[in-house]
């Protein structure tokens, strides 16, 4: 039951995580570094303490209490993941929201579900499984075959979309204009890795969840783990894709000279703000139940793969309904869908691996 529930918040947040984009195209007449850096705003500086304030009373006494170190590392983490963050949106312009979403998250679901382990086999932490461990068991091994499923996911998703370019480069110049595998592969694959540096910052600052955990059990004797104990981690984890984020886009600012679209009384800049608060929430909710399912299922490679591959097949939905694969061959949906079914054979097997 307890894998079932995780499935399922994993599932919500997926979905969530892979629809947030959507509202950006409701945007007009502002510049890309303008409308993110308003959706960051809402999704990593006020909609985490408001989500930590609502269900961890006296979040801010745990931040205050941690270590410096602890504080210092999960937010470097942040830093870090940031970046991944901003080449994100990059992927999706030049690979598009299915194929883009597809291979960077792929990448970000092996490296996000392998480091972990594997650097708990030369720093062993009590509690924490290695990967040493996870081969030695039937439920891991079948986990790490899931793992190993997705990449060649991306494989044959990364094959589509060699056809896809070669579909399109004949026949159909007015289809997808922005598409372009090389420089969309070379920033999936960066952002896919660095994006992976979430799930470190989460076992980064996992003391702070702990003391959330235990301070719940005492008032909730017999009731289980606290669904909502990673909240009081993501504010401080967010700081640093914050840092990272707003820097950047104000230089864009700056360079484009684009400050101006705050203000541009030409622009409906009610209903740009209201847009990109919507998408910045999305994006926060998918961490949220992402909280929520690592709960029932811990925070090893069975969360953060499972997590990953729904935001996959939501991006392809939507992907799908923008016509992105419109006026493709034949044989390039049969590779683009065998690249998804194997996608969704990860998720059943582990899982049915976390299950055991």
């Amino acid at each position: 039951m307890e894998s079932i529930l995780g499935i399922l918040f994993h599932s919500i947040g997926g979905f969530s995580s892979g629809s947030f984009y959507m509202p950006f195209k409701k945007v007009k007449g502002w510049a890309w570094e303008s409308y993110w850096i308003v959706g960051g705003i809402f999704s990593w500086l006020i909609v985490p303490p408001l989500a930590a304030y609502l269900t961890i009373p006296n979040f801010t006494d745990i931040i205050a209490a941690a270590s410096p170190s602890i504080k210092t590392v999960t937010y470097t983490m942040g830093l870090i993941w940031g970046i991944g963050g901003l080449t994100y949106g990059l992927g999706v312009r030049y690979l598009g929201m299915s194929l883009g979403n597809s291979i960077t998250l792929g990448f970000c679901s092996a490296f996000g579900a392998l480091v972990p382990p594997i650097y708990y086999n030369f720093n062993p932490i009590a509690g924490k499984e290695s990967f040493t461990e996870m081969a030695s068991t039937s439920g891991g091994q079948l986990v790490l075959l899931g793992v190993l499923v997705c990449i060649l996911g991306i494989v044959f998703l990364g094959k589509a979309g060699m056809l896809k370019e070669k579909d399109f480069a004949v026949g159909h110049e007015d289809k997808d204009k922005d598409f372009n595998l090389v420089k969309g592969l070379i920033i999936a694959i960066i952002s896919g890795i660095l994006s992976s540096f979430f799930n470190f910052g989460i076992e980064a600052g996992k003391s702070m969840a702990d003391t959330a955990n235990e301070a719940w059990k005492v008032l909730n004797p017999g009731q289980g783990e606290f669904l909502y104990q990673n909240n009081v981690t993501y504010v401080v984890l967010l700081w640093g894709g914050l840092t990272t984020n707003f820097l950047w886009c104000m230089y864009l600012n700056f360079k484009n000279k684009t400050f101006g679209d705050y203000t541009n009384k030409s622009t409906p800049i009610s209903k740009n703000i209201l847009f990109s608060g919507i998408a910045g929430t999305m994006w926060f909710l998918q961490f949220f139940f992402y909280g929520m399912g690592e709960s029932k299922m811990g925070n090893g490679a069975g969360s953060w793969i499972l997590h990953m591959s729904t935001i996959i097949l939501t991006a392809n939905f939507w992907g799908f309904y923008l016509k992105e694969w419109k006026g493709v061959s034949d044989k390039t949906y049969k590779v683009f869908f065998f690249g998804i079914s194997l996608m969704f054979l990860s998720i059943v097997l582990v899982g049915i691996g976390n299950s055991l």
